[in-house]
């Protein structure tokens, strides 16, 4: 029904907004406190069993902080933990996963070209990969390899490779990309859920309990909010890449997003140095410039082979292509979507698909029934600043076609 599609719309918009929300608090929270750990500074003045000091200035006023590496002789009533940025975080990113990916799965996770899979296989698929990137990381910190910060992550980077190399074995290049964020951010949110935060109890129960605190959950702690800290940039670009057909839809996208895992790190790295005053590796931005130049150059390499959502009508696509006005709204699409949606653009600065969507044939059409009705019928975002002149009645006609294929 299309109320039900509007309202399905407006849901994860509100998913959407509220995942940005909550990332922008989780990873503002997250640098800030890398950044405040490795600015502090030992003082003469430090209390009893503090590690050291930071003096800031902020909003109009100066704060003084101290660290205790395990904890002070008494605690207030009130702590403030810093959970919930990033449980929720996690959680509206899986329910936006599920809303698009898994509801859409025949068009935006499955890619028939690359594996046949059913919904439920797909969907299968995806979660048992997100379960075992924890498990396999998680199990890397505990063993003796946990022990070096540097050999644990060239191993964690083989893992990231070959699970860049793997989603595009399973799924749509769109979706591997995105998976490679979810892949990443689970890591990150079962840190803080299944390490730092338990870790962080413990210690405050022993002070309670008039137990001395076992240094050891502090370093495992802090070992896992650096990783937090090099990982955070890539996730924010695996979460843009599925507006970027030259991130997903070339035949090297595995190793743009292996690629971008470095440029990551190297950021990161020049940011923790200066701000552990140990000096300006300005080194750092040229490696990423020249790293990012690499993957844009695989870009324009083959391009992936259009989904088979595109060629194969998926199930729910049957009711829109027995429409009696499909072939009108075809028509409609065609002539005023096609030069832009097609596998080589027609208009001018057009080099590649929109969002890799095509429209040039009637399967196609029938697949995207509810984003064209949406975006061009609805709403009057197709064609942008309506370029190709699509009239009032061929909107109408959109929303007709829609209205009919969906059974209203």
């Amino acid at each position: 029904m299309p109320e039900y599609a509007i309202a399905y719309e407006w849901l994860m918009f509100a998913v959407r907004w509220l995942h940005v929300i909550t990332a922008i608090a989780w990873i503002g929270s997250s640098f800030y406190f890398i950044a405040l750990d490795l600015g502090l500074r030992k003082t003469p003045s430090l209390p009893p069993l503090a590690y050291g000091e930071e003096w800031q200035v902020h909003g109009g006023g100066f704060y003084h902080i101290n660290k205790y590496l395990v904890a002070p002789e008494f605690l207030p009533e009130h702590l403030t933990w810093f959970k919930w940025e990033s449980y929720w975080t996690w959680l509206s990113g899986f329910m936006l996963l599920a809303l698009i990916y898994y509801v859409g799965a025949d068009i935006y996770l499955i890619d028939r070209n690359v594996l046949d899979l059913v919904q439920w296989q797909a969907i299968l698929l995806s979660i048992a990969s997100i379960v075992l990137g924890w498990v396999l990381y998680d199990g890397l910190c505990k063993s003796p390899i946990g022990n070096s910060t540097t050999g644990l992550m060239l191993v964690l980077f083989g893992i990231l490779v070959a699970m860049s190399w793997g989603y595009t074995q399973l799924f749509t290049g769109r979706a591997a990309l995105l998976h490679m964020g979810v892949f990443t951010a689970t890591i990150m949110a079962a840190n803080v859920a299944m390490i730092i935060i338990p870790n962080q109890k413990i210690v405050v129960a022993d002070l309670k309990a008039g137990r001395v605190p076992d240094a050891k959950y502090g370093r495992i702690a802090k070992q896992r909010s650096l990783h937090n800290n090099y990982l955070t940039l890539p996730v924010i670009f695996f979460m843009l890449s599925s507006h970027y057909p030259l991130a997903f839809a070339t035949q090297w996208n595995w190793i743009i997003a292996s690629l971008i895992f470095l440029v990551g790190v190297v950021i990161r790295h020049y940011f923790n140095t200066r701000h552990a005053r140990k000096g300006n590796p300005h080194w750092t931005w040229l490696v990423a410039v020249v790293l990012f130049i690499i993957i844009a150059w695989l870009s324009t390499g083959p391009k992936l082979p259009n989904s088979a959502g595109e060629v194969v009508a998926s199930r729910a696509s049957e009711s829109f292509l027995a429409a009696s006005h499909f072939p009108a709204a075809s028509l409609a699409v065609q002539t005023r979507c096609a030069m832009c949606h097609t596998a080589e653009p027609a208009w001018p600065g057009i080099f590649e698909p929109p969002k890799n969507v095509i429209l040039d044939n009637d399967i196609a059409i029938a697949n995207h029934a509810k984003d064209i009705a949406m975006q061009a019928g609805y709403a009057h975002a197709m064609p942008p600043g309506n370029v190709s002149e699509m009239t009032p009645e061929e909107r109408a006609l959109l929303v007709e076609w829609f209205r009919e294929g969906s059974g209203r």
